[in-house]
């Protein structure tokens, strides 16, 4: 269970770490349902629908980098996203009444691991407030050597840094932070990150002979309304389930404005549109 100092953490650095929450049992099952899913993919044969794969490898070559929506797709990973301890620590930080958003799984294969970029989730999709957090479970060891977590304290206060070039959103932050402090969040399989929508975090290349895969479910407030402005939002919403509670009949509005994510191209994945930006 979350603890009032880690909730604090919470509400004071953007996120919080909660160690050992998810039991070894509940990891080997997940674990194994993620390589019956994977089995059988190459770079030429895949199911796009539901997985991603590593670009720069042979077209017989098997690193994926993305699995999309396990929660929605499979039961154990369904079972853990639905489970009262994991919703007891996600009520604790944004109420009763829950929505699970989205889920995923980055898989950080062994000396390759795509980079993410600096960017914060409510730029990707917002909010009519931002009660919305991401839960980010290591089913390995993570280390910065094998890419873990990085993340900009404080700065969910702050108002939404710049995601975009010539008025089209790039998946990233394109402002300089470079001289803001920046915090890794390494963890043993098991631990579970909490991360506040307005924090910004990225993930660097896995240098490492290790693999670290990460699971990644996206709750938000029932009152936190997505705001409708292209099938952009309905293709991220595609999954959204209310795990606990009631719907809501109002919309909570604590935000007086936000920018609004304009692709340049299809929809893609977060790899995808920060690659494109990169090569812009």
């Amino acid at each position: 269970m979350i603890s009032d100092e880690q909730i604090a953490d919470y509400n004071e650095q953007g996120y919080t770490v909660c160690e050992n929450l998810i039991h070894e049992e509940t990891l080997t099952k997940i674990r194994q349902e993620l390589d019956d899913v994977a089995s059988g993919s190459t770079l030429a044969n895949f199911d796009a629908e539901k997985l991603e794969m590593e670009p720069d490898q042979a077209d017989d070559g098997t690193l994926i980098r993305r699995i999309f929506e396990p929660c929605a797709r499979y039961d154990k990973c369904r079972a853990l996203s639905e489970s009262d301890g994991l919703l007891d620590c996600v009520e604790k930080l944004i109420g009763h009444d829950i929505y699970l958003h989205y889920s995923k799984v980055n898989m950080k294969p062994a000396g390759i691991g795509s980079v993410v970029n600096w960017h914060q989730d409510f730029s990707y999709y917002p909010l009519t407030n931002r009660d919305h957090v991401a839960v980010l479970i290591y089913l390995d060891d993570a280390s910065e050597e094998n890419g873990c977590l990085q993340v900009i304290p404080n700065a969910h206060k702050d108002a939404l840094l710049d995601h975009t070039t010539d008025w089209f959103f790039q998946g990233r932050i394109t402002e300089d932070v470079s001289e803001r402090p920046v915090k890794s969040v390494p963890g043993k399989a098991g631990s579970v990150i909490f991360l506040h929508c307005m924090t910004p975090h990225s993930s660097l290349t896995n240098t490492s002979k290790d693999a670290r895969r990460t699971l990644i479910m996206g709750y938000y407030a029932a009152d936190a309304i997505p705001l409708f402005f292209s099938e952009y939002v309905a293709q991220v919403s595609k999954y959204t389930k209310l795990v606990r509670g009631k719907v809501s009949m109002t919309a909570r509005i604590d935000i007086t404005s936000t920018p609004i994510p304009i692709l340049e191209k299809e929809i893609a994945s977060l790899y995808e549109i920060q690659k494109n930006s990169r090569d812009r």
